[in-house]
């Protein structure tokens, strides 16, 4: 086949065969990306017949990943992100830490060098923020507080990726690298270069914060004002894929965090929510052929040669990682439900683990079986994530049933969980119980203190409820279907429950235990789907407000009453 097609035989073999393989797997019940992941590995080199163009189809993937960035940094704003620091920082910090030194005593045990296990470690320690972002909207907990610990999470570990990748080829030479042309580094080459590394990381983000966030919007807007619909669609992707190329030339930043802060800043565009739909059908395509370019780098030999090496690795990616999330999540007195969702989200590893193998062997610091072993711990814990989330339902439900210690994680004694005791009695009768305190709470909770409508708030970010108990109002924390928090906004003597929350995977439940609760309470309940909008209105679960059908109601208002047909 001539040169010229590469391109073409990849893109029409690798989607055409995850198509197939996709589809069996869902008649298996089985996630869809085994296939697409199964798809990679036959067409990969290791396999007979029909091999791929493993450059052009890592550059493919590379391109999903830029998109999904992006789709992502459209609905997670600078305020989102601060609002988990506390937890996503030092959380994913000591993650990091723990993984790597786990991953590292399995190679210094297996007879590996320090270079090697520190590569290894680092590589076991990062979770694929494709498979979590999948994961997240496959739930529809993306923007819920579990959905941004767990973004944050991976977002910091990104950062402190781009940092080990930078440093790792000058410090080479004193971990022991076997390849040519390395030499040794001395402790101001290094200090140099991690300070170089910071000040482009900051650097970088103050030109997103200050010159992206106002000229983004504004080449969106007058994209949108010529009426034209393919110009506005390439404006979405080339903003996407130019911004993160140019972060990455320009800064050093990966792709992936580069097309993140681009989707952030664009957020602040009117037509934010119309760029995120006019990016989801490329992204999709360009996210499967990420899965197959991992396949694509799979020897599946090592499965036969070392089992016991490979079961390890899984182990620490899948239960080792996984722990200590789920530790450090309740250390920081969230409760089991979060705990469990930030582990599951980072019970895997992908793009960054496979850059980094990489450049491991590359620099002389990893050797082809340690690569394998990475690989294979990538396929197995991507391949069983999807799973994974979905026993998280079913396993709290049984392991609150059956241990009391769970049912007091799921209760913490906490402050913030129970209203002051200096409440004044007018928070406690007749008043508003507030579920979410985001851009659509505030402006209900503003518009409330304007009239002097007495509200609690009810908000799972502990961040946000300790700033609003510190402005001296009624807040507690948790998750408002459970039953405890209901109590403790006294919903059993409120006049109205306002779900504000965009999250509503739990909004039935919510409402349920509020009328059990108070009989009389009235709800009233936001959504963005149209589809859950009528079913709950047939199911006469409170009044819906649907976000693009008030918005066309409130627009066609102000005309008939501007056109003096409305009084």
């Amino acid at each position: 086949m001539p040169h010229e097609v590469n391109l073409i035989s990849t893109v029409a073999v690798g989607l055409g065969l995850a198509m197939i393989l996709g589809f069996i797997s869902i008649r298996l019940r089985m996630p869809p990306l085994v296939g697409y992941l199964i798809a990679g590995i036959i067409v990969g080199p290791y396999v007979p017949g029909f091999v791929a163009d493993a450059e052009l189809t890592a550059q493919l993937a590379e391109i999903g990943v830029m998109l999904l960035m992006f789709g992502v940094g459209l609905h997670f704003s600078i305020e989102d992100l601060m609002s988990v620091k506390r937890i996503a920082i030092p959380g994913a910090i000591v993650q990091i830490l723990v993984a790597t030194i786990l991953g590292a005593a399995a190679i210094l045990f297996w007879g590996g060098s320090w270079g090697e296990a520190a590569v290894f470690g680092l590589a076991l320690s990062v979770a694929s923020t494709v498979v979590l972002l999948k994961a997240l909207e496959t739930r529809g907990v993306i923007d819920s507080i579990n959905g941004r610990i767990a973004i944050g999470w991976l977002v910091v570990e990104d950062l402190v990726m781009v940092l080990v990748l930078v440093l790792l080829p000058p410090l080479a030479g004193i971990m022991g690298s076997q390849a040519s042309g390395i030499n040794q580094t001395n402790d101001t080459n290094i200090m140099v270069t991690l300070v170089v590394t910071l000040a482009k990381v900051i650097a970088f983000v103050i030109v997103m914060l200050v010159v992206g966030k106002r000229l983004l919007p504004k080449v969106l807007w007058w994209v949108t004002g010529t009426g034209s619909r393919e110009l506005f669609s390439l404006c979405v992707i080339a903003t996407a894929v130019g911004v993160a190329y140019g972060s990455a030339l320009l800064f050093d930043v990966s792709f992936a965090l580069g097309a993140f802060f681009a989707g952030m800043m664009l957020r602040e565009s009117e037509f934010s929510h119309r760029a995120a739909e006019e990016s989801l059908p490329l992204r999709d395509a360009f996210a499967v052929l990420f899965f197959v370019s991992v396949g694509m780098i799979f020897d599946p030999h090592i499965l036969v040669e070392q089992p016991l090496k490979v079961f390890a690795v899984i182990a620490i990616i899948m239960f080792g990682k996984t722990l200590v999330a789920i530790a450090l999540v309740l250390i920081f007195r969230y409760p089991l439900n979060t705990a469990l969702t930030v582990g599951a989200s980072l019970a895997q590893i992908g793009e960054f683990s496979f850059i980094l193998a990489g450049l491991g062997v590359s620099l002389g610091l990893l050797d082809i079986e340690g690569r394998n072993l990475i690989v294979a711990g990538a396929l197995v814990s991507i391949a069983f994530n999807s799973t994974l989330f979905a026993a998280l339902e079913p396993f709290q439900k049984w392991i609150r049933k059956h241990s009391s210690f769970a049912r007091k994680l799921e209760m913490p004694d906490d402050p913030l969980s129970m209203l002051p005791m200096s409440t004044d009695n007018v928070f406690l009768s007749g008043q508003v119980v507030l579920v979410g305190y985001g851009r659509v709470g505030k402006r209900i909770a503003n518009a409330l203190d304007e009239h002097k409508i007495p509200y609690v708030i009810a908000e799972s970010n502990r961040e946000i409820v300790e700033k609003l108990r510190a402005r001296e109002i009624p807040a507690v924390c948790g998750d408002a279907s459970d039953p405890n928090v209901l109590v403790q906004a006294h919903i059993a003597h409120a006049s109205l429950l306002v779900a504000a929350t965009s999250n509503t995977f739990h909004v039935r439940q919510m409402v349920e235990i509020a009328r059990k609760l108070n009989p009389k309470i009235e709800t009233v309940i936001r959504t963005h789907n149209e589809d859950e909008a009528k079913l709950w209105t047939e199911e006469k679960i409170g009044k819906i407000f649907l976000s693009e059908q008030q918005l066309a109601s409130g627009m066609a208002e102000h005309v008939l009453k501007r056109m003096g047909k409305l009084v």
